[in-house]
């Protein structure tokens, strides 16, 4: 009986401990990643090339609002960026909204929606547009780095247009 009593409290606090434990783990990598993403931002805003693609695994696909369809590894990757911030002068500005993220060990997702903002390099005039992003991090020797985006605006289905005035 004492056995059988002492497996049933070892139960119980592991019934108890385990969900805590994983619960403050889930919650320590969430903040991690919003660290994460917060860096991110500032080396985005800043244009900062180098610094934008040390959030990158060298594996990343992506999907962004260019062509082609998708851009397969970090030096395709690095070449779209280095075309987008070329597209404008002085910093870029970030407005988040809706930030959703999900953890699963070593795996995680942020889904976004946020606004971009600058100056066009090309005529001077401000420009802005609001676009939907979601991004799955991996988690590799304790360090989250981008290995998937998907970036985009929604479409008029009759037009077959792109709808770049929505608004959150």
């Amino acid at each position: 009986m004492n056995r059988f009593v002492r497996a049933l409290a070892l139960a119980a606090c592991v019934a108890v401990v385990f969900p805590v434990a994983h619960a403050q783990a889930k919650n320590g990598d969430e903040a991690a990643i919003r660290q994460w993403f917060a860096a991110f931002t500032k080396a985005f805003e800043a244009r900062d090339l180098n610094a934008t693609m040390a959030f990158y695994s060298p594996d990343v696909v992506a999907y962004d609002l260019v062509p082609p369809l998708q851009y397969v590894g970090g030096d395709a990757y690095r070449k779209d960026f280095e075309t987008f911030y070329s597209g404008f002068k002085g910093p870029l500005h970030v407005e988040v909204r809706d930030m959703h993220i999900h953890v699963s060990g070593d795996l995680a997702v942020i889904e976004a929606v946020y606004q971009v903002s600058g100056t066009q390099a090309s005529n001077g005039q401000p420009t802005s547009m609001w676009i939907r992003n979601t991004s799955v991090l991996r988690k590799a020797n304790g360090h989250w780095l981008d290995i998937h985006d998907h970036v985009s605006v929604p479409v008029d289905m009759d037009s077959g247009k792109a709808l770049m005035n929505l608004k959150p």
